[in-house]
């Protein structure tokens, strides 16, 4: 720009006529009043512009639109661009300081808002973490372990911990697991306690206790499922809760009552279910129950059960040879089952699986009608092992007979033995003892019973 470029004094009007001749990539119209600032106009647009000198140099600087500014505010800049040059301050330092500090303020506010989402993307996952991963979760998923296993007690945990967890406390139920307390679980041991039910309030514990250590060991142990690491369990608050031992049992029936009991079962499958236990020498119900036709080998009058109790990562087999009464009820109840067309000895419907309480309500109905003393099927199988003993049965033969008591090393890797001729020869003594006890006839020679160990 020199001193004799054509100024007029910018108005709106002159603005607006104001157009960039054909030909030409820009052209300016000067102010008369402000001569540092003009109007630039190219072929898209137009903007008020500031130039001046500083240093020898030419200072050029863009304004701003002459949509966005006023003419008074554009010749206001202009009067503080030049006053800045006069004192010896570059205006394209502080524009570019300006430009880089809003830039710096976008920046900063985009941060911040992407803070503010990543934080509320955080909190839902927080949030939907702690509704998923509950206690009812991982008791559920404990559950799920026991049945990936193998293990019968799977139906059992459920049970309790729907009843004395999930229905009984479902407000503790629903908190994330990892956020337990002892005070909290005692509060639920507490009330099945003190609800007369002792017995299954230290079950209650114990499958807590399983099931919050699986939690925390998972995340180191490769046997145990991913599915249980989410939960983030780093501590057992079960621990804490003192273990409420079993008491011993001492109930036993007398030979009145076993005859009396014998004569209340009928023909009905739960009774029949009572008969063979009692008939194979006191056998866990629940194993009983698993029981498949092709457990049964009729040829040789065996009945195959699998005792998967504590820690046995699988089932150990056990044979029952079984004595002639015992053999035909079996017998019997293939039959019942192939014409049903299920692989099941004990079902209801012909598919599923006899809930392992049907039974032990039953005997409970029994006891209840007999009067006396009450008793349950862990007081039979008790007295079965009693009267065993009192004919002469020694303690390793019972405990082959009844499955319990196997252990230690010289039972797990040295003795395979299979007790066979003692258990068939004990199962028919017992047999000719219940029918003493059914009939009130004496057989001879009964109880003369001494186990003799075969090679």
């Amino acid at each position: 720009m020199n001193d004799s470029t054509r100024r007029e004094r910018l108005t709106l009007p002159r603005i607006t006529a104001f157009t960039c001749p054909a030909g030409q990539h820009q052209a300016f119209l000067w102010d008369s009043d402000v001569p540092r600032l003009a109007v630039r106009a190219t072929a898209g647009s137009k903007a008020f512009f500031f130039q001046s000198k500083m240093d020898g140099q030419v200072v050029r600087i863009t304004i701003g639109s002459v949509v966005a500014w006023t003419i008074a505010a554009a010749r206001a800049e202009a009067c503080r661009l030049q006053t800045m040059i006069d004192q010896g301050a570059d205006p394209r330092a502080e524009k570019r300081e300006r430009i880089a500090a809003a830039a710096r303020k976008i920046a900063e506010e985009e941060a911040q808002a992407a803070a503010l989402v990543a934080e509320a993307e955080a909190a839902q996952r927080e949030q939907e973490k702690r509704q998923r991963y509950t206690l009812r979760a991982l008791c559920e998923a404990y559950c799920a372990l026991l049945d990936s296993r193998g293990k019968p007690s799977a139906r059992q945990a459920r049970s309790i911990l729907k009843v004395h967890v999930f229905d009984a406390h479902p407000d503790i139920a629903a908190l994330p697991a990892r956020e337990l307390t002892a005070l909290q679980v005692a509060s639920m041991v507490r009330k099945t306690r003190e609800a007369g039910h002792e017995r299954t309030a230290g079950v209650l514990r114990a499958y807590l206790s399983a099931a919050f250590t699986a939690g925390r060991k998972a995340p180191f142990d490769a046997s145990l499922p991913a599915a249980l690491i989410p939960f983030e369990v780093e501590a057992n608050p079960v621990e804490a809760i003192p273990a409420i031992a079993v008491r011993a049992g001492n109930r036993t029936l007398s030979v009145d009552e076993m005859r009396t009991y014998l004569a209340k079962l009928g023909d009905d499958i739960a009774d029949r279910a009572l008969l063979l236990a009692l008939l194979a020498g006191g056998q866990r119900m629940a194993q009983l129950l698993r029981a498949k036709v092709s457990d049964y080998n009729p040829d040789e009058e065996t009945l195959r059960l699998w005792d998967a109790k504590g820690r046995r990562a699988i089932p150990r087999e056990h044979v029952l040879p079984l004595a002639p009464r015992a053999a035909a009820l079996v017998a019997g109840l293939a039959e019942r089952a192939k014409a049903r067309e299920s692989t099941l000895l004990f079902s209801t419907h012909g598919l599923r699986q006899m809930a392992e309480t049907t039974p032990g309500k039953r005997a409970a109905a029994i006891s209840a009608a007999m009067g006396g003393e009450p008793f349950d099927l862990r007081d039979v199988r008790r007295t079965v092992e009693t009267m065993l003993a009192s004919m002469g049965l020694s303690r390793d033969t019972r405990a082959q007979l009844l499955s319990h008591g196997i252990s230690g090393v010289q039972a797990a890797h040295y003795d395979r033995h299979a007790y066979t001729d003692e258990k068939r020869a004990a199962l028919v003594a017992w047999e000719a003892r219940l029918d003493e006890i059914e009939t009130g006839r004496r057989t001879p020679n009964v109880v003369a019973m001494k186990a003799q160990r075969t090679s």
